[in-house]
């Protein structure tokens, strides 16, 4: 099975060396070396139908890289499109869910297949409206968020809520549940205002036993504060 090293602290390069005969995919465009040993394909990963759902669900490219070593060991190196952190999580007992965009790379042993969500997290969520990627089968699955990354681990008893914008990846086993603000009662009008004036926007509460991965920044607010700067916006 390949191997996957997280390399360097400030916006690091994930590491992947594979031995002879072994795969691995990545998203469009994560390549940044490889040794020539290694072949580079782009290919519709489980087909046009598997394909589509995934650009539906996590705004993923229709097209994945695949790395293959053909002619004997080799090592490649990837990064993540936004700047920030790459966690590299075990899949096997363990599937993970996976935010838009959050997917940097797999072992060719590990599915990335689509799942229906719940209506609520359908309209308010920012995870692939109806749809939602999923990481089944064996083996490394690594994650990126935009920022500084942390993996929190949810215990019976001790739920977590979390700014929704801020979910890398979550632990399928976990319950989640979405809501506009972390204020108890009032009805959906009040919390809608509440989430407006306080500035917390959606928020995600869950609940079970399992692993959580976050990152410290919110893309979305992020651009609006460079486009905020820009010149025919001042």
């Amino acid at each position: 099975m390949a191997q996957f090293t997280v390399t360097g602290d400030v916006d690091p390069f994930l590491h992947i060396s594979l031995a002879s005969g072994e795969k691995i995919y990545c998203e469009s465009n994560a390549m940044v070396m490889m040794e020539d040993t290694l072949e580079l394909k782009g290919k519709m990963t489980g087909g046009l139908g598997s394909a589509l759902m995934r650009r539906l669900a996590n705004d993923e490219s229709f097209f994945q890289q695949h790395i293959e070593a053909v002619r004997g060991a080799g090592d490649c190196l990837l990064s993540p499109t936004l700047p920030g952190a790459i966690q590299v999580l075990d899949v096997g007992e363990t599937h993970y869910m996976v935010s838009d965009g959050a997917f940097v790379a797999a072992d060719h042993s590990v599915n990335l297949n689509v799942r229906t969500q719940g209506v609520g997290s359908a309209l308010f969520g920012q995870t692939g409206g109806f749809f939602i990627c999923e990481a089944s089968g064996r083996g490394k699955l690594a994650v990126s968020g935009f920022g500084s990354s942390f993996v929190l681990d949810v215990e019976p008893g001790k739920d977590m809520i979390i700014d929704n914008a801020h979910v890398v990846a979550w632990d399928s086993r976990l319950h989640h549940e979405i809501s506009v603000t972390t204020r108890q009662g009032g009805g959906l009008l009040g919390q809608l205002v509440n989430s407006v004036t306080s500035g917390e926007g959606m928020v995600l509460k869950f609940s079970g036993k399992g692993k959580v991965v976050i990152c410290s920044r919110n893309r979305e607010n992020f651009l609006s504060w460079l486009l905020k700067g820009m010149p025919a916006n001042r």
